[in-house]
């Protein structure tokens, strides 16, 4: 059986590290702890989410906390999953990028009904001198959203982005 050499076994500490680093983020979108988005941002990332009608541009982790948390008010119930992800990580150089298929399991307070969402982030993630990482810029594209109770399709579905690692 073959063994791992540096490179690869330091891929891999990198790769776990960079998984717990997602996780952390859908623990705190879940739990709407919005102030916790700092223990996992740099202060200068940018995140830009494209809504398909729209695209917003957001500098640091506060300013994309205060629109997810006007968002997600209207969810009496709210859980981001977590459906996928794949990297690529330059564990000596301390950088690395994934993309990261996602789910918003939702209920609305005005109706009743749930709702969901689905989409892609692109991610590009940094690692400190003291061999922390974080997320240093990200991407969001929705690809598909529930429509409404009645006749048609369950979910409305967009084009899904094509953006190479």
């Amino acid at each position: 059986m073959p063994t791992a050499d540096g490179t690869e076994l330091d891929e891999t500490v990198a790769y776990v590290a960079l998984r717990r680093l997602q996780n952390r983020y859908a623990d705190i979108v879940t739990r709407r702890a919005w102030p916790e988005l700092t223990e996992i941002m740099r202060p200068d990332c940018v995140i830009t989410v494209d809504l398909v009608d729209r695209a917003i541009n957001f500098d640091g982790p506060s300013a994309i906390g205060d629109f997810i948390a006007a968002q997600i008010e209207q969810f009496d119930f709210f859980e981001f999953v977590i459906l996928n992800t794949v990297m690529e990580i330059d564990a000596e150089g301390g950088r690395a990028t994934a993309r990261m298929y996602m789910q918003e399991a939702r209920q609305s307070v005005a109706s009743g009904e749930r709702c969901d969402t689905f989409g892609v982030y692109h991610d590009h993630f940094e690692r400190d001198d003291n061999g922390r990482w974080w997320f240093a810029r990200r991407r969001y594209k929705s690809y598909a959203r529930s429509n409404p109770a009645g006749p048609g399709p369950d979910l409305t579905v967009f084009e899904l982005p094509e953006i190479p690692l």
